[in-house]
């Protein structure tokens, strides 16, 4: 089975995260196959917008557990997945995400990454990853709190809160919420962008992206990540995760 599905429509192209048995988690492959595709449509002139959902109800509920379980803080240093990342945030076109389900942690950020986030009915967004003794590592503690603001941003991250579509709505975290599922009115965004001029498109989308993230400190919290990697507590909490149990944290 393809972990990505990829479909050509007049104008945009439509991904698909496509991993359902595990709620679309996205694998170190999964970005790779997601930024390789991106580039790939980046030079295709017929291609003026992207639109990411993910398959059978769910956006993505994080990363792999079982590859951050064994990755410690060399490995973070070295991890390929930084890279995947920055070429996904260097995608030049409209990127829409269309969020049903799950959309947590790394899920969590990509949607972060999309230049319009489409909720629908059924969306639960967070980043609980100080439920396993970690941060948020690929940027989303900076892009909520840009988004969201600081005491906003505060809750969701030290809490671990999941939100529901409304309250992302009225928080600013999405431009577009269904009432029922995302992906109807995320297509139909994504048809409206590709009648658009698209080098004006993509000049504001430049513009925007350098004016709202070039001072955020995505270095500061990608180094704060990698050094958790190396904690007992991130042991612990990723332990207590796959028992069904409250973790119980000794700040080691």
């Amino acid at each position: 089975m393809d972990m990505l599905l990829s479909e050509t429509h007049d104008g945009f192209a439509h991904l698909t995260l496509n991993r359902p048995a595990q709620r679309n988690a996205l694998t170190t492959a999964l970005l790779e196959k997601l930024a390789a595709r991106l580039e790939q449509l980046s030079e295709d002139g017929s291609c003026r917008a992207v639109l990411i959902s993910g398959a059978e109800g769910h956006f993505a509920a994080g990363a792999d557990i079982g590859e951050i379980e064994a990755k410690g803080r060399a490995e973070g240093a070295l991890d390929p997945r930084k890279g995947h990342w920055n070429r996904i945030r260097r995608f030049p076109k409209p990127l829409v995400a269309a969020v049903d389900g799950f959309c947590l942690g790394g899920g969590f950020e990509l949607a972060l990454m999309a230049d319009c986030l489409v909720v629908g009915g059924t969306a639960k967004l967070g980043l609980p990853e100080t439920n396993l003794g970690l941060i948020p590592g690929a940027g989303g503690t900076q892009r909520l709190m840009a988004l969201a603001g600081r005491a906003r941003a505060m809750r969701m991250v030290l809490t671990g809160e999941i939100i529901d579509a409304a309250t992302a709505e009225a928080w600013g975290i999405a431009g577009w919420r269904a009432e029922g599922p995302a992906l109807p009115v995320a297509e139909d965004l994504c048809e409206r962008l590709a009648g658009r001029a698209p080098l004006a498109l993509m000049a504001a989308k430049a513009a925007m992206v350098k004016g709202s993230e070039d001072n955020l400190a995505f270095n500061a919290e990608r180094t704060a990540f990698e050094a958790l990697l190396d904690s007992a507590d991130k042991q612990e909490g990723i332990r207590a995760f796959r028992d069904k149990r409250k973790p119980e944290f000794k700040g080691e």
